[in-house]
């Protein structure tokens, strides 16, 4: 597996990672299944494991996947101290409803929470899921700068956030990944420069939902600008989406999830695969509908 750098003073890990949600979210698999789906990936050369406490059905099992993984973790017999697992707080479930929580009082319980969730003194990369409009930005940012110096956690990171919020965030701490959605369905990532400046100042880039999410993934094997690409290399069309998401920026890092070990397994040819440039601008031009 080839490797990207994780972002200023942290290590490189795996130029693909994985991302928990789809494990313990609806329609999720049973926990020997999701355990192998955690280690076949981990087998194949992830080094970067992304959960978040709301990664769950509801409110009454908040840390679902972070236990999920903490669970599959004990019971893998590779090595562990190359592994680097992120989780996120600021957000909860209302009943089975997403809800923003970004007050300083909420991260410090969420923080304490997951860090007892994934069985650790010590959180690898804890990111804020997202700001809070009702919270001011500057305090959700310095809470993470307290529990950093608690020792709580190692990394801050910050997820679904602008430049001028990364810019902001800078001046408290240091910001070593930005976590936002990138797929060819939904570009603003790159339109909006912060997958640039993300490139300008050695942050990492974890790329959510690279192929789509939910439906839109469904789309993409029968695509006229993806099939025949897919078929010169070889792969399938979400390989060639993930190949093209790798060829935005030096330092994007995509997470795609998975319910299964074949579609683990399959994002991660991925890593190997490089996009001629027209092929790239293929992809680049074609229409991915939403509708």
């Amino acid at each position: 597996m080839l490797t990207r750098s994780l972002g200023p003073g942290a290590p490189a890990v795996s130029s693909v990672g994985f991302g928990g949600m789809h494990l313990s979210i609806a329609g999720r698999p049973d926990d020997s299944v999701a355990t192998s789906v955690i280690h076949a990936a981990l087998e194949h050369g992830v080094t970067l494991v992304d959960t978040a406490d709301v990664y769950c059905l509801d409110d009454g099992e908040l840390g679902h996947n972070e236990r999920l993984i903490a669970a599959a973790l004990r019971r893998w017999p590779g090595p562990r101290e190359q592994l680097i697992v992120a989780t996120k707080g600021g957000m909860t479930r209302l009943g089975e409803r997403w809800a923003r929580n970004g007050r300083p009082e909420h991260l410090r319980r969420a923080c304490d929470r997951s860090i007892k969730a994934l069985g650790t003194d010590r959180i690898d990369l804890y990111q804020l899921h997202t700001p809070d409009p009702e919270v001011p930005f500057a305090e959700s940012i310095g809470v993470l700068g307290e529990l950093q110096r608690a020792g709580k956690i190692r990394w801050i990171g910050l997820s679904n956030v602008s430049i001028a919020d990364i810019e902001e965030a800078s001046r408290q701490v240091t910001v070593v990944t930005v976590q936002n959605r990138l797929n060819p369905f939904f570009r603003e990532a790159v339109e909006s420069g912060v997958v640039a400046y993300c490139e300008s100042h050695g942050i990492g880039f974890l790329a959510y939902s690279p192929v789509g999410g939910g439906r839109l993934n469904l789309k993409l094997p029968a695509h006229p600008a993806l099939e025949p690409i897919a078929r010169r290399h070889g792969v399938s069309p979400h390989a060639v989406v993930l190949a093209w998401v790798l060829a935005q920026g030096r330092t994007v890092i995509p997470i795609p999830s998975a319910r299964t070990v074949a579609h683990a397994l399959d994002s991660l040819t991925a890593a190997g695969l490089t996009l001629s440039l027209a092929e790239r601008a293929a992809i680049a031009g074609a229409e991915f509908s939403r509708a």
